[in-house]
């Protein structure tokens, strides 16, 4: 398989990830550029690990019975492309040629509505806990791949393009680890 293979179909579906498609996605504005990558974290319910939460918030089945916490957000319509698991295991739920609905309010280098341009990725995670092995592993292939396909300039942090109203992926990630170990 070659690179450009391993980023995924016309539709942007790798095929390394497990599939749990989103209905929370659309299509990008019409001559779009895919060239920013955002990190986020995320951990349902919070500061928790392993659990179907994550993937039932993203995939509109979230039963706000389950935990306290999900009466809170359980209408949220929400999505990122791809969830790296603590133990790096990868899943996708939007085809990276379209939109997920991962960013919010939003501006990066003096464009706003980042959705429109970026690959939204979340790992399992909180702001009080240190990313895995795995993790790292896992989000530096991704990135090779993504950018074996895509025009990437620009990785951030989710606090990064919405500063003030997010904190992720938070202090506990290690920017220089990401940069050190992509091909």
């Amino acid at each position: 398989m070659t690179r450009a293979e391993a980023a995924g179909d016309a539709q942007g579906w790798l095929p390394v990830a497990t599939r749990e498609p989103s209905p929370n996605f659309d299509a990008r504005p019409q001559g779009a550029t895919i060239d920013l990558i955002v990190i986020h974290a995320i951990s349902l319910p919070p500061d928790e690990f392993d659990g179907p939460g994550i993937i039932e918030l993203f995939t509109n089945r979230l039963d706000p019975a389950a935990h306290p916490y999900y009466a809170s957000i359980c209408a949220l319509r929400v999505s990122a492309h791809f969830l790296i698991r603590r133990d790096g295991e990868l899943i996708q739920f939007v085809g990276c040629e379209h939109r997920a609905w991962h960013a919010g309010a939003s501006s990066w280098r003096g464009r706003s509505a980042c959705n429109d341009f970026s690959l939204g990725i979340e790992l399992e995670g909180c702001d009080s806990v240190a990313f895995t092995d795995a993790q790292y592993r896992a989000l530096a292939i991704l990135v090779d791949q993504l950018r074996a396909r895509y025009p990437i300039v620009d990785i951030v942090g989710h606090s990064d393009i919405a500063p003030g109203r997010k904190t992720d992926p938070g202090p506990h990630f290690d920017w220089l680890r990401l940069r050190d170990s992509r091909s």
